[in-house]
């Protein structure tokens, strides 16, 4: 099908569109911007030189993807976006590319960003993430597939939250949040496995077994952490899951949140 530009869109001739690809009126699309088939751009929003939309998103009024860093290192360098298929940007989001650091921010397919949500230079966000209302990522952040982030959680620069973590609403992230956990409370702490989250994914009944263990060995056994790794790694089977856990441990650079003081 062909595209369908609103008359009043102002799209320029340098940006490369798929096919199918509705713009709303009073949209911009810039030079160095692309679209992927399908997708659909409401009224008012913008996309900015550097942009690559995906195929079959749904980006609403007033979004800005693909702006430029709020970071007074930049200047000006010729930097991306990359956003995936089927993503969903609601109102006022705002998706920045990168900076020279890494050249480009990435964020994987089936995305939610629910309004006024931030996505700083040089994030990485994995598949199928949900941010809701008012969540702020700051630059580099890190989020990996799955994750849930409740509504005016700020995320501070260079953390990292793992594979399939919940983390609640109105909370500051200052440490890096470990796979599969629910993170909560002021200052935050993980609060539990993400056990229903799991049940929903498929995830088999052995497998959370084997995570449960590892988490009350991590924040329920008054170890520290590295004698926590060193238990499971002696005590629980190396499946990826358990693997996954361990290789987050290791790249932390901020540290993990906490558990409940004993």
């Amino acid at each position: 099908m062909p595209v369908r530009l609103d008359p009043h869109a102002v799209v320029s001739p340098k940006a490369i569109l798929g096919e199918n690809v509705h713009i709303g009126p009073f949209t911009v699309v810039e030079d160095d911007a692309a679209i992927g088939d399908g997708t659909w751009v409401g009224a008012h929003a913008v996309i900015h030189s550097g942009a690559r939309v995906g195929r079959e998103c749904r980006i609403h009024s007033f979004a800005a993807v693909g702006g430029p860093p709020q970071d007074l290192k930049y200047k000006g360098e010729p930097t991306i976006l990359e956003l995936g298929d089927r993503a969903v940007v609601r109102e006022f989001v705002t998706l920045n590319r990168g900076t020279v650091s890494s050249g480009k921010t990435t964020i994987g397919s089936n995305s939610l960003f629910m309004a006024y949500a931030h996505v700083a230079h040089d994030c990485v966000v994995g598949d199928n993430v949900i941010l809701a209302n008012c969540v702020a990522l700051g630059g580099h952040v890190t989020l990996g597939d799955w994750v849930i982030i409740g509504g005016l959680t700020p995320i501070h620069q260079f953390c990292m939250v793992g594979d399939h973590a919940m983390i609640g609403g109105g909370f500051r992230v200052v440490k890096d949040v470990p796979p599969y956990v629910l993170a909560a409370n002021e200052p935050l702490i993980c609060e539990g496995l993400n056990i229903i989250g799991l049940r929903r994914r498929g995830f088999a009944p052995h497998t959370i077994e084997l995570l449960d263990r590892a988490f009350r060995l991590l924040y329920r056994s008054n170890l520290n952490v590295s004698q926590a790794v060193a238990r499971i790694r002696q005590e629980i089977e190396p499946i990826p899951e358990v693997q996954n856990l361990l290789d987050f441990i290791a790249k932390s650079k901020r540290g993990i949140v906490s558990g409940y003081a004993h």
